[in-house]
């Protein structure tokens, strides 16, 4: 299965893993960045450090079209209709903030309900919880199961004529879990509801099509896909985005001010206010470049033999306690070990150069569901490799003798 990708070709491309002999577990959080994402970065600030759509001088049109080709490249990776779809952000959070605030305080009412996850991320929670604060809707959940699965055995109730938005994450951050987004997605449209996906688990990780899914609108960030941090897209359906009112207002959003009226511009322009991220963005593309080229199926199937042999060797020690047991499972795990705290035992990797997660992951709502304060998270990535997660039980299996079996 390791002929799958040339690792040793991939990690070559990330100095960091070698100028500090790091074992990075915590991809689900952020990944790590190849240098030609950082040069590239670079490069904007030391050869064409101009704003975008504003200049008719060489270097700002430059700025300008590599800004704008950013925008085609990830048309084309999510498969949309058009660049009119995509709308630049800082990240997931500001996207869906952005949604709430500018579809949902405009089409929201108290005889209306939201549909939401257990397993959901606080940035999919809050902001509902802040609309249904200013509009009186209800907000539902779907439960979640003992394999760390969502209950659909009530979704055509929890679906009803009343909801007017079911917004869930593609992946939970915590359990893995891959949710079966393109079956609810069909039975919230047959109800006629808006529907939200919290793709930024999954976009780095797997094929993603937004035609193909259907939803109305999904996000993601740059920083997880070995990508700069602060910039995120949203994407969403044409129709709907030009209903909405912009988010933030004042730069290039504006098509013309009077003294007492205005006019906005045209998407996606209309959503994006004041100066963009333009570092950021141009990053994203090679970002977007350098995981295309690979091949973003080869990197899933790669994931899934790293998160299978490491289920594998977890489960064979019965002191260690995983949480979730899903046949959909990306490469994300979570678990604790009897008698350690979950802080102490991290600490303990981090002296071995192992970087992983500990806490409760921006999901305290799940962490109360399954009972527990916080975890112990490991997530794999495409430069990661059998060798280290056998380093880690190893060194998980050092950490039990140093803190239970000492006299």
């Amino acid at each position: 299965m390791n002929n799958l990708l040339d690792i040793q070709n991939i990690r070559k491309k990330f100095s960091i893993l070698y100028d500090n002999n790091l074992i990075y577990f915590d991809n689900a959080s952020t990944s790590l960045k190849p240098d030609i994402v950082i040069d590239k970065i670079k490069n904007y600030y030391s050869s064409y450090p101009a704003n975008v759509h504003r200049s008719i001088y060489k270097i700002g049109l430059k700025a300008s079209e590599e800004y704008e080709n950013v925008r085609k490249k990830i048309k084309e990776f999510l498969n949309a209709e058009s660049t009119k779809n995509i709308i630049f952000t800082s990240g997931t959070t500001e996207s869906i903030n952005l949604i709430s605030h500018s579809w949902g305080l405009q089409n929201l009412n108290e005889n209306d309900e939201i549909l939401l996850t257990e397993m959901e991320h606080h940035s999919n929670i809050v902001p509902w919880q802040i609309c249904s604060q200013k509009t009186g809707c209800k907000i539902r959940y779907i439960a979640i199961n003992n394999q760390g699965e969502l209950n659909l055995s009530n979704i055509n109730e929890l679906i009803n004529e009343k909801t007017k938005l079911v917004s869930l994450i593609h992946q939970s951050n915590v359990l893995g879990t891959v949710n079966p987004i393109k079956e609810i997605i069909q039975i919230a449209k047959k109800q006629g509801a808006i529907t939200l996906i919290d793709a930024a688990q999954t976009v780095p990780h797997l094929e993603v099509d937004v035609k193909e899914i259907d939803c109305d609108f999904l996000v993601f960030s740059g920083h997880k896909m070995v990508g700069p941090t602060g910039v995120g897209i949203l994407y969403g359906k044409e129709n709907i985005l030009d209903e909405m009112q912009p988010f933030m207002s004042g730069g290039q959003m504006i098509n013309e001010v009077n003294l007492h009226s205005v006019t906005f511009n045209e998407l996606p322009l209309k959503f994006e206010a004041g100066t963009p991220n333009i570092a950021q963005v141009i990053g994203l593309g090679e970002s977007i470049d350098f995981i295309s080229k690979i091949g973003i199926n080869k990197i899933n199937e790669y994931e899934r033999y790293l998160t299978e042999y490491a289920l594998k060797k977890l489960r064979l020690n019965d002191k260690i306690e995983l949480y979730a047991n899903s046949k959909n499972q990306g490469s994300v795990i979570s678990f604790n070990i009897k008698g350690i705290n979950a802080y102490d035992l991290a600490e303990f990797l981090d002296q071995k150069n192992i970087a992983v997660r500990v806490g409760h992951h921006c999901a305290q709502p799940l962490m109360k569901v399954l009972g527990i304060p916080s975890t112990i998270r490991i997530s794999f990535y495409l430069y990661n490799t059998i060798e280290e997660i056998d380093f880690l039980v190893l060194s998980i299996e050092e950490a039990i003798k140093f803190f239970l079996d000492r006299p």
